[in-house]
């Protein structure tokens, strides 16, 4: 389980695996699913990376999130009829997860109570989640879009030094504004003001946060728990 997700929002589905299901590798840049497939079966992730994003109407790729290990991918619905997926999974890290067809888990969760209890709290996460991740597209604009991913990087990947918090990912300008669903050239723009401000840095291509606090005042951060504000 993911170690973020503690107290009374943590997820624990890896008795998944008890289910009928296919390992399989994953090869970089290949995908798990996209957007417009059959939407029936969810993947469990044991190693590697999967970016989850879609195509915006004007052809920008816009970034959900980053799944990896632990994480599982999932966009059916149990017991109702079969839809079509909205997102795409694309791997960006090589590994292998497990993949449980729609109607295995539909007969597990009949069954076991305590699975289909930590499978409603996930679901509930994750609408709350992607809320949150909606609002502060909305509401604050580009800068809330890049602070907020930006606050939500060093929640997932942060680590602490002597001058901030090291987001410990490498992560391009454009699959940065991937995230906000902007262009690479804002994203350089509002980048490179924050270096100026002194309110972040680089470090052999990753960036160093410097000044989170500032991030937070600036889109009128509600302080939401920690498991609704990260990147996975």
């Amino acid at each position: 389980m993911n170690p973020l997700l503690s107290g009374s929002y943590s997820v624990d589905l890896k008795e998944l695996l008890s289910i009928a299901h296919v390992e399989k590798n994953m090869q970089k840049d290949t995908y798990l699913y996209q957007e417009g497939d059959e939407s029936d079966a969810i993947h469990y992730i044991l190693s590697g990376k999967v970016r989850i994003s879609k195509i915006t109407p004007d052809g920008r790729e816009l970034t959900f999130r980053i799944c990896g290990e632990n994480d599982f991918i999932g966009e059916i619905t149990p017991f109702c009829d079969p839809s079509k997926y909205t997102v795409s999974a694309k791997v960006i890290e090589e590994g292998t997860c497990a993949k449980i067809r729609k109607e295995d888990l539909e007969e597990e969760l009949l069954k076991n109570p305590s699975l289909t209890r930590e499978y409603m709290k996930w679901m509930g996460l994750h609408h709350q989640r992607t809320q949150s991740k909606f609002r502060d597209l909305i509401l604050h604009g580009k800068k809330g879009a890049l602070y907020s991913t930006l606050i939500r990087l060093t929640n997932s990947y942060g680590v602490e030094g002597e001058d901030g918090i090291l987001i410990d990912l490498n992560l391009t300008n454009m699959e940065l504004a991937n995230f906000c669903g902007m262009t690479r050239e804002v994203v350089n723009r509002m980048l490179s003001e924050l270096k100026k401000e002194k309110k972040l840095s680089l470090t052999d291509g990753k960036i160093v946060i410097h000044d989170l606090q500032y991030l937070k005042d600036q889109i009128h951060c509600e302080n939401c728990p920690i498991e609704f504000c990260t990147i996975y």
